[in-house]
């Protein structure tokens, strides 16, 4: 794909500097932010960027809830927006003077100010002046986009932590741990911070905030006004238990509390959990948030297939030794609305699902939560997989694609990430999990496995009956048409890595044919079976023994992006990318309250 800033125009925006805000103690980072106020994009190259976001309203039903609920969403939404700008600080340092500086300056009439609208606009869906579809290619300035974020300071090099690690190993926890800072001293020495310590101020505010949306849930007023059957005990209970956690940066209680949340309309997640923003090494989660409605129809009828999770480990293409028979089984299933989103969930590529927490402990005790975001799926549906599909699948195998396939798709993906190996043995006998060991190859691979793993328990439960041999084949094609959404992604990112990996070893073995003369495919539904089983066993082998080394070889071999990929990703000019969800709806709730 041919970057767009090589024919943009070169535009100064002068008044950014004029706006940035005077501070007589700025770091480095922020100075930074200064220097980067001139940006090579014209307006019309930057409309065309935009234009890969298909605008979606989000709406609810508002009404099924009672004034206290709406009360407590309020402020929850409020928490979501605090985290966006822990999230900006998390992403690289200087992303909220520069932001700042943005929203000044599109305060200010003048000739500018079409365009600094549009480019704090943009700045906001990428958190950040870099375009994530576009590999991270800056908007604002020339400044690359920092592999280790926010996490570490932006001289340190990978080698430099690992020395340090070396020499200090009683500070490798402190250093490595998902909730933990790695900031550089007056002397020039690395050390930790905790998150507690690094947000604090934000933080502090964030569990105020869910303290009270807690109490309102559990007044007695609020449960006289409550529908037959809600109950905010356990729900309250997370909030309370999360608002500590932010103080203690210890996070192990309050995500077994976030397990156990039922009997609620109002869902919601809120914590630093991925750790795809450091690309240094994915040792450090990020700040997200998610408000949302519980759909309790389809949420009970997902939750029957938690009973087969024991089943589904024990059937893994793998060695016994490598299977993981004891994780938790609990794996509640909730399939919501979304009302708002905050943080890392808000930016870049939309999430259609996720499985969570990533805390290895808690998933060997109570196994993992997965959440299916009903109306962002629909949305990708409608508006990026359906006309896709009409492009590179052969018309007969069209009608195999449809919405309750490509959700369903994503159900399986989610129940997959909590199988197979987490907590592993390495050959000198020390115990790691999957995701320190494979660093930064952790997310491609667990991503892929996931997918890939998916479609081997979707076969798996045709033969438990709760499945049928179509809605497999369904699963089956919804794949071609589903990996080319997530490819246009860019091959930094890592669902479409995962991908990758998986359409080669696919065509490879001849379970999908590309027809040259027609630039179509075909999905041959009686070799998937086969394929399939063989991927996941590669990949669940790769993850048990950790070896980073052959990870690597495995990905550079598969991962490869052969010719007909990138001809046919060049044909959807007219396809959005991905989605730009519009939450008006719970700003303007929250406003009026």
């Amino acid at each position: 794909m041919k970057s767009f800033a090589n024919k943009a125009l070169t535009v100064a925006i002068a008044a950014l500097v004029a706006w940035l805000p005077a501070c007589s103690k700025k770091s480095k980072q922020a100075e930074e932010g200064a220097e980067l106020s001139v940006t090579h994009i014209s307006q019309d190259s930057l409309l065309i960027q935009m234009s890969r976001l298909a605008p979606v309203e989000i709406v609810y039903d508002a009404t099924i809830l009672s004034a206290p609920e709406k009360q407590a969403l309020a402020k929850l939404v409020e928490v979501a927006r605090i985290f966006d700008e822990i999230f900006l600080q998390q992403v690289w340092e200087g992303n909220i003077p520069m932001r700042d500086q943005l929203a000044a300056a599109a305060a200010v009439d003048g000739p500018n100010k079409r365009l600094a609208q549009d480019l704090l606009y943009f700045f906001n869906l990428n958190a950040g002046p870099w375009i994530r579809l576009e590999h991270d290619l800056p908007f604002i300035g020339n400044m690359p986009k920092p592999a280790g974020a926010g996490y570490y300071p932006l001289d340190m090099t990978k080698e430099e932590l690992e020395t340090y690690i070396a020499a200090n190993p009683d500070h490798k926890d402190a250093m490595t741990g998902y909730f933990t800072r790695v900031q550089r001293g007056a002397d020039g020495t690395l050390h930790s911070v905790p998150y507690s310590e690094a947000y604090g101020s934000y933080l502090r505010d964030a569990s105020r905030l869910m303290n009270e949306a807690a109490d309102i849930l559990t007044s007695e007023s609020t449960k006289a006004q409550l529908a037959n059957g809600v109950d905010y005990t356990t729900l309250a209970t997370f909030l309370r238990s999360r608002a500590a956690a932010f103080q203690s940066n210890d996070y192990f209680q309050s995500d077994m509390d976030w397990m156990d949340i039922k009997d609620n309309i109002l869902d919601v997640t809120i914590g630093p959990y991925e750790v795809y923003e450091d690309a240094l090494f994915n040792y450090k989660a990020s700040f997200e948030a998610v408000i949302a409605m519980r759909n309790p129809a389809d949420s009970k009828k997902l939750e029957e297939l938690k009973h087969y999770l024991p089943a589904m480990e024990r059937n893994l293409p793998i060695p016994n030794e490598f299977k993981n028979p004891n994780r938790g089984t609990d794996s509640p299933i909730a399939v919501v609305d979304v009302i708002h989103v905050g943080g890392d969930m808000g930016k870049g590529v939309h999430a259609i699902a996720y499985n969570l927490p990533n805390d290895e402990r808690v998933r060997e005790a109570k196994g993992s939560k997965k959440v299916m975001l009903k109306n962002i799926s629909r949305a990708k549906y409608d508006k990026i997989l359906t006309p896709i599909a009409n492009l590179v699948l052969t018309p007969e195998q069209l009608a195999y694609v449809n919405f309750e396939s490509f959700f369903g798709s994503s159900v399986m993906h989610e129940l997959s990430h909590g199988l197979g190996p987490g907590t592993i043995t390495l050959p000198d006998g020390s115990k790691t999990t999957v995701n320190l060991a494979l660093k930064t190859l952790y997310s491609p691979l667990e991503e892929c496995k996931a997918d890939v793993m998916g479609l081997y328990n979707t076969e798996f439960l045709v033969a438990k009956g709760f499945y049928t041999k179509e809605e497999l084949d369904q699963a089956y094609v919804v794949f071609l048409p589903g990996f080319f959404r997530a490819i246009r992604w860019g091959l930094h990112e890592a669902h479409a890595k995962g991908n990758m990996i998986q359409y080669n070893w696919f065509k490879d073995k001849g379970a999908i044919v590309h027809d040259e003369a027609t630039d179509r495919y075909t999905v041959v539904l009686d070799k998937m079976p086969e394929a399939v089983r063989s991927l996941t066993n590669e990949l669940c082998m790769l993850q048990a023994r950790g070896d980073f080394d052959a990870a690597q070889a495995f990905v550079d071999t598969w991962g490869t992006v052969p010719p007909e990929v990138e001809r046919i990703v060049g044909k959807f000019g007219g396809i959005p990318t991905d989605v730009a969800p519009n939450y008006d709806a719970a700003r303007f709730m929250t406003a009026s309250m």
